[in-house]
């Protein structure tokens, strides 16, 4: 099955702007990136759960020719551990900042688009009532509904009747 040709302008549309963010990042964005691509999957655990028991083992049990140098309470391991989670965290948090701008920009973009399909019904609504008056059609020329429909809507009277409400449901 073939996607219609508009569908695909929108479909290239977003990739093209997905691909210009992935772009824009800068070498620690994509550092925190790949880091998250590395331990965001079961291979990573795995490979940890296998240092720690080794380290554990190696510590603990008297191996020939292998000399002990973390012993209980594993001290050293568990500044090594403690570094890493700082690392990883701070990588992490980073990739979740830009990510959440990421967000935060496409929100801006269908607030937009929202915000100029309102406008652009509004005005086929006028246009589809003056149709209705020419040629005769008097329900749909007064239709209390479409009246109403067919006025501008203030995008700050609107938010502001949601914050109300949500302040009001949160009492």
């Amino acid at each position: 099955m073939q996607v219609p040709n508009h569908v695909q302008e929108h479909i290239d549309t977003i990739a093209k702007h997905e691909q210009e963010f992935l772009a824009r990042r800068s070498p620690a964005e994509r550092l925190g990136d790949l880091t998250a691509a590395i331990v965001g999957n079961l291979g990573f655990v795995a490979v940890h759960i296998v240092l720690f028991f080794s380290w554990i083992i190696v510590n603990t049990l008297h191996l020939p020719r292998i000399p002990h140098f973390d012993p209980m309470p594993f001290q050293l391991l568990a500044t090594v551990v403690a570094m890493e989670a700082i690392l990883l965290a701070s990588l992490i948090l980073m990739r979740q900042s830009r990510l959440a701008r990421r967000a935060d920009e496409r929100e801006h973009l269908v607030l937009q688009i929202l915000l100029l399909t309102e406008k652009e019904v509004t005005a086929v609504i006028g246009m589809n009532q003056q149709i209705a008056h020419k040629v005769g059609l008097a329900d749909m020329e007064n239709s209390g509904e479409i009246e109403q429909l067919g006025q501008n809507t203030s995008i700050d009277e609107v938010a502001q009747d949601i914050q109300r409400s949500l302040s009001e449901d949160s009492k």
